[in-house]
């Protein structure tokens, strides 16, 4: 278990800070400082089986998940497709595209933009198996960020480097000494990083910070060229005993403040029930409007099981509608068994 001090001075579009101590309670009244493993990787469903991190090989091509900054100043999840040189790791590889002006800017869709300072070398990158822990050790200029962008660099990094199917947690350094806080604002990073540090940080309406949760959700966006993306929030509740159930009630109730995010549910849908079997977790929506042979729109299912997995770390989602999952999506997917997340996430077209 892992104790976070990471929710201070959590600077919001507003600057608003949450002073957060923990990372909240876990699925079904998980103690509130066990952290969320990624996602589990899965083979069961043709077209969303694989962790979005995981690398494809594509001759000599690969596509790997990279956290960028939209033009909106939020950090979203883009699969980009990169040649891997001989023996190039891929979340070293990662990471050096995320660097501000440097060699792989082409390889950037418009519309987004790195976040790692410009200069900045990953020195080195070691993977420590056994505790799926990513040591990385950057260049001097990696501390030559403004404070503002502090906290969007360790998610970003962080996230980043976690989409990997073989990493959990992250360990920084700079010229070879480990980082105990972040280099200009003295963010505190003394305990390995996971995804239990948020990403996209906001809070609820009237939550008490002292009995909060965090759950991520996924929201939509589009890019420049009206291009579908979807958006991860980590947003701050009122503590409950059914984690994901809360998760999908947030995603239901949309985007909160002046962030320009979409809806992807109605506010009409309900959520009777989200329970656990395994490494499938079961979400029951109850929508008064749908109509038997209708297909539902993929952009809200798809966020539901990016909401249900990155909360809970199962690898599955089974969605029942109206008490049946004999329906298909607008894809043409088909939901009567348990799905997994997407393969990869925002894959835009080059």
């Amino acid at each position: 278990m892992t104790h976070y001090r990471l929710f201070r001075r959590a600077a919001l579009a507003g600057a608003l800070a949450l002073p957060i101590l923990t990372t909240g309670c876990g699925l079904f009244s998980q103690p509130a400082s066990e952290a969320i493993d990624p996602p589990q990787n899965s083979t069961q469903n043709v077209s969303t089986n694989v962790d979005p991190g995981q690398v494809t090989a594509q001759g000599d091509q690969s596509q790997m998940t990279l956290y960028l900054r939209d033009r909106n100043g939020l950090l979203a999840p883009i699969t980009v497709l990169s040649t891997l040189g001989q023996d190039e790791q891929p979340a070293q590889k990662a990471l050096e595209m995320m660097v501000d002006g440097s060699a792989y800017a082409n390889e950037i869709p418009d519309g987004f933009s790195a976040v790692l300072p410009k200069g900045t070398t990953i020195k080195q990158l070691n993977i420590i198996p056994d505790q799926k822990q990513a040591v990385v050790d950057f260049s001097k200029e990696f501390g030559t960020y403004s404070a503002a962008d502090e906290r969007k660099i360790v998610e970003a990094v962080t996230w980043t480097l976690t989409s990997q199917p073989d990493i959990t947690n992250v360990k920084l350094m700079m010229e070879g000494k480990e980082l105990s806080q972040m280099p200009v604002d003295a963010m505190p990073i003394d305990e390995p990083l996971t995804r239990a540090v948020g990403i996209n940080l906001e809070a609820a309406d009237g939550v008490d910070y002292s009995v909060s949760t965090p759950v991520t959700i996924y929201f939509s966006a589009l890019s420049p060229d009206n291009e579908q993306y979807y958006v991860p929030v980590t947003r701050l509740v009122n503590r409950s005993n059914n984690r994901a159930k809360t998760a999908i009630e947030q995603l239901i109730s949309g985007p909160i403040g002046d962030l320009p995010l979409k809806a992807v549910m109605t506010s009409d849908v309900v959520v009777k029930n989200v329970t656990k079997a395994k490494d499938v977790v079961t979400v029951e929506l109850q929508d008064d409007s749908y109509q038997a042979g209708q297909k539902e729109p993929a952009e809200m299912l798809q966020a539901v099981v990016l909401s249900l997995t990155e909360n809970t770390g199962l690898g599955k989602v089974q969605i029942k509608l109206n008490g049946k999952s004999d329906f298909v999506d607008s894809n043409n997917q088909a939901y009567n068994e348990p799905v997994s997340r997407m393969e990869h996430i925002n894959a835009f077209k080059s």
